[in-house]
């Protein structure tokens, strides 16, 4: 089964923390110094807050699958969604290790399909992996995301 995944940057994780946790009736399951994330079973979504964003608001969606096949499955509607796909593989992220595919959509706004692994003590890169020797976001008009962006 997919998880629709939002993540949004904010000023104040407590303040956020405790909104969210009100909204939902649910305390997260991930809290860090930067970062908190709900894995809710209704509305079954993965939400998750971060202050490492540059811009307060959406950083990005995304769609959380449960095995290889799910992954492949939308990673195929990746590529019928038009756009260049960044194929980043396996990396760490958001204090869990995935293996991760974006694209961004007209408006620019990033999507991410991935599979979660397992946690990781280290919340890992701010920044996309393109490509084994280099590691950078390859955003619309830009060539590298700004460093203290967030990336999950």
């Amino acid at each position: 089964m997919k998880r629709m995944h939002v993540n949004l940057s904010v000023t104040d994780l407590d303040t956020s923390i405790g909104f969210y946790s009100s909204l939902f009736n649910a305390e997260p399951s991930v809290i860090k110094d930067d970062y908190a994330k709900w894995m809710l079973e209704d509305p079954h979504i993965n939400f998750a807050i971060t202050t490492r964003g540059n811009r307060k608001g959406i950083d990005h969606l995304g769609i959380q699958v449960e095995d290889e096949g799910e992954l492949d499955e939308v990673y195929s509607r990746l590529k019928t969604a038009g756009g260049p796909i960044i194929e980043e593989g396996e990396t760490t992220c958001c204090y869990a290790n995935s293996e991760k595919n974006w694209i961004f959509d007209p408006e620019g706004i990033a999507w991410e399909t991935f599979l979660t692994r397992g946690q990781s003590p280290v919340y890992g890169t701010d920044v996309i992996k393109t490509d084994p020797e280099s590691a950078c976001c390859v955003r619309p008009q830009q060539e590298q995301k700004p460093s203290g962006s967030s990336c999950c």
